[in-house]
C-alpha cells in the first residue's frame, strides 16, 4: 500500500500474474494491465480532480473496462481461493484433505468400517452416526416435546410437526408435506414410478430405504438385536415393536373394546374390524380387504402365481403356510 496525495491505494497481489488495485476512496477493483508505462500521478489521477463530472465519466470508463474482464477475473480468483480441482467432476476445494474426501464420492472407496457389525463407510462423519445406532446414542433434543434424535437434520424435520408448516404440495391430489422429500415420495405415488430396483429379484421401491430393507430378506442380514433376550431383526421399527413385549407397554388402545396395542399400525388394523373399512381393493374383482398383506395373497387367485414351492416334491402353493403343512407328509 502507498499514499499519494493524501489518499491511500491497495495493490492486492494473489499470484505473479494476478494483480488488483483496490481504491480506498471509489471501492473500485481494477486487474493490472501489465502495462508499465503509467507513473504513480496517473494511478491516482482521479483522486486528484476536482471536477463531480470527470470523477463520473473515469468511474464509467473503469466499469465498462472492468465489466468484460469480471467474469475471467472471478474465475481466476477461485482458483486462487479454491486450488484443488477433482480432475474427475471438476469441483475445487481450498484444501487437500477436503479434496481427497470428496474423490471417495467417485472412486466407492469405504475405508472406515464399524467393530459392531461390520458395515463400511466412506466418510468418517458417516460413520460416526452409524455408531450411534448402536449405542442408541442421541444428542439433538426437541425443545418442545423433549424428543431426542441422532441428526440435527432429524431434529429440524421433527420440529416441523410441531409448527404444522407444510409448504410443499401435491399438484395432483393437494396433500400437503413438511418437506420436498416427502412430496417427492408422494408423487411417486401417483406416477407408479419405482425407481430402486433389487438386482437379486427385480423388485421395485419407492425409496431407497425400502429396497434396503428388502435386501435383507435376500442376504438374511438382521442387524438389529434386542439387548433383553438378543433377538435379531432386518428392520429397527421392528425391533422398537419387539421390546415392548418385553416392558408390556400398549400404549394404543381401542376406545370401543379397551384393547390395546404395541403400535399404532397393529391399532390401526384392529379398529378396521370395528369400522368395517376395507382399503385395499382388488383390481380385478373389486373385492376389498382390511389388510394389504390379504389383498396380496387374494391377487395370487387371479394370477395363479405359487411362490413357495417345496424342496422335495416341487409342489407349489399361493400361501406359506400351506407349504409348511404340506412339508409335514415329508417329514412326518
Amino acid at each position: 500500500m502507498y499514499h499519494k496525495g493524501g489518499v491511500s491505494v491497495g495493490i492486492i497481489k494473489f499470484k505473479e500474474e494476478l494483480k488488483f488495485f483496490y481504491c480506498f476512496v471509489s471501492g473500485a477493483t481494477v486487474k493490472h494491465t501489465g502495462s508499465k508505462d503509467r507513473n504513480e500521478d496517473q494511478l491516482v489521477q482521479k483522486q486528484e480532480t476536482d471536477s463531480p463530472e470527470v470523477e463520473n465519466q473515469d468511474q464509467e470508463e473503469i466499469d465498462s473496462e472492468t465489466q468484460g474482464k469480471n467474469g475471467d477475473d472471478q474465475k481466476q480468483l477461485e482458483r486462487y481461493q479454491k486450488p484443488y480441482s477433482c480432475t474427475t467432476c471438476g469441483k475445487r476445494f481450498s484444501n487437500k484433505s477436503v479434496l481427497n474426501s470428496h474423490i471417495i464420492i467417485h472412486t466407492g472407496e469405504k475405508r472406515y468400517s464399524c467393530i459392531a457389525c461390520g458395515k463400511r463407510f466412506s466418510q468418517k462423519s458417516q460413520l460416526r452416526y452409524h455408531m450411534m445406532t448402536h449405542t442408541g446414542e442421541k444428542p439433538v433434543s426437541c425443545m418442545t416435546c423433549g424428543k431426542t434424535f441422532t441428526h440435527k437434520g432429524n431434529l429440524s424435520e421433527h420440529i416441523k410437526t410441531h409448527t404444522g408448516e407444510k409448504p410443499f404440495s401435491c399438484s395432483t391430489c393437494g396433500k400437503c408435506f413438511s418437506h420436498k422429500s416427502l412430496l417427492r415420495n408422494h408423487m411417486r405415488r401417483h406416477t407408479e414410478e419405482k425407481p430402486f430396483s433389487c438386482v437379486t429379484c427385480g423388485k421395485g421401491f419407492l425409496r431407497k430405504s425400502h429396497l434396503i430393507c428388502h435386501m435383507r430378506s435376500h442376504t438374511g442380514e438382521k442387524p438389529f438385536s434386542c439387548m433383553t433376550c438378543g433377538k435379531s431383526f432386518s428392520v429397527k421399527c421392528n425391533l422398537t415393536f419387539h421390546m415392548k413385549t418385553h416392558t408390556n407397554e400398549k400404549p394404543f388402545s381401542c376406545a370401543i373394546c379397551g384393547k390395546g396395542y404395541h403400535n399404532k399400525s397393529s391399532f390401526n388394523y384392529h379398529m378396521r374390524n370395528h369400522t368395517e373399512e376395507k382399503p385395499f381393493l382388488c383390481v380385478t374383482c373389486g373385492k376389498g380387504f382390511v389388510h394389504n398383506s390379504h389383498l396380496i395373497l387374494h391377487m395370487r387367485s387371479h394370477t395363479g402365481e405359487k411362490p413357495f414351492t417345496c424342496t422335495i416334491c416341487e409342489k407349489s402353493y399361493a400361501i406359506k403356510s400351506r407349504l409348511t403343512v404340506h412339508m409335514k407328509t415329508h417329514t412326518g
